[in-house]
């Protein structure tokens, strides 16, 4: 005899518009302890609620929710991300300028890039969305989805932050890498450049969870992209968006000298910059610095090196008291000064400096960053994104 809690799910996908919104919202809670019962007869559960995410605003919103809660499940998330037919019904839903769920379906997107068949995403091709973008691709939709949602431009119901987490997980998989750094033939991206230089201000976001997400973006980008001197060129150089979430607003220890060294982003700042707090972030881009600065050879190191890159870490070790990110600015010191403290009489300034670690060794550096790793601290599952 089924549990009332059975009964309860078989009421998803009953014909009363009333009695299926009360079923969705009184289960959402169990989509967190108790989330097996979705998975019952076969994931039919699983399947009323991909339904519903079509349904009345209040229903869709509980059916997103209880599926981005259950998808931390390996079964549940490749149901949900090995499916066509869903997968376009989100993005339809995503890229619609008036849907009231669009920020819960950018939440549910970022769960499904956990699952190594989103990487579809970079070559799918959907119906164009006049008002978003002129493009095909749904990678280019997103992408134009998410700078313009930092302001509230696209869909005021929806800020769209989410979709940082979706571009740190693709970039693990080089035809993301790729596409980033091939200028679009046709776009209505805010330049005509790489793509990736539109993500690049939001180092500097007033939101976390886009900050976090582009730091996790360059990591990976750095460990895979086969031209490093190539990411470092002016038009579209990593460093400054890389430099300036590391610079104090006090620039008194830096010199006259040394500012000049830096790029104009980030010299004689004022009392409105923000250093980056979060130590996870920080450290994300001191291992995308050391990345830069090893695997670009003597070119990338040297080119790392004139943006005045050693005097911003001297301070940043000097006033930031976590070992993590001392440890992280010693390593990169290591690199960037390695030759310079070979000669007789030279210090770089950093007592108990430690050993130069290579860029496939040592905590953080070489491995490919997911928010699973980034993330721990912030969020008890971090690899999913869990909501109520």
């Amino acid at each position: 005899m089924p549990t009332e809690l059975e009964e309860l799910v078989e009421f998803l996908h009953h014909g009363n518009t009333q009695i299926r919104q009360i079923a969705a919202e009184n289960l959402v809670p169990y989509s967190k302890v108790e989330p097996g019962i979705f998975k019952s007869n076969s994931f039919k559960p699983v399947k009323d609620l991909k339904l519903l995410v079509r349904d009345y605003a209040p229903i869709a919103r509980n059916a997103l929710t209880i599926l981005i809660n259950i998808s931390n499940d390996g079964k549940v998330l490749k149901s949900l991300a090995e499916d066509d037919a869903f997968l376009e019904t989100v993005l339809g839903r995503v890229t619609d300028s008036k849907e009231p769920t669009a920020n819960d379906l950018s939440m549910l997107l970022a769960n499904l890039s956990k699952s190594p068949s989103i990487a579809r995403l970079i070559t799918t091709k959907r119906p164009i969305v006049p008002d978003l973008s002129p493009s095909p691709l749904a990678i280019t939709q997103l992408l134009e989805l998410y700078n313009r949602g930092a302001n509230g431009g696209y869909n005021k119901s929806a800020h769209f932050d989410y979709l940082a987490y979706v571009f740190a997980d693709l970039a693990k998989f080089d035809p993301f890498v790729t596409y980033l750094t091939t200028p679009p033939p046709t776009s209505s991206l805010s330049t005509t450049l790489d793509p990736l230089t539109t993500i690049l201000p939001h180092t500097t976001s007033p939101t976390p969870i886009r900050r976090l997400g582009t730091a996790s973006l360059l990591k990976n980008h750095a460990l895979l992209h086969p031209d490093i001197p190539y990411l470092l060129q002016p038009a579209h150089s990593l460093l400054p968006p890389l430099l300036l979430p590391l610079c104090n607003s006090d620039q008194s220890g830096i010199s006259e000298e040394e500012m000049e060294q830096l790029p104009e982003e980030c010299q004689y700042l004022d009392g409105s910059h923000m250093q980056e707090r979060d130590v996870e972030i920080l450290k994300t881009h001191l291992e995308t610095l050391f990345l830069l600065s090893t695997r670009g050879g003597s070119v990338g190191r040297g080119l790392v090196k004139e943006a005045g890159t050693y005097p911003v870490i001297r301070e940043l070790h000097l006033h930031v008291e976590d070992e993590g990110v001392r440890g992280a600015c010693e390593r990169l010191v290591d690199v960037l000064m390695g030759e310079e403290a070979g000669v007789e009489g030279h210090s770089t300034g950093f007592e108990g400096r430690r050993a130069v670690e290579g860029a496939k060794g040592g905590e953080g550096e070489g491995r490919m960053v997911t928010q699973k790793d980034v993330q721990e601290e912030e969020d008890e599952d971090n690899e999913i994104v869990p909501i109520f």
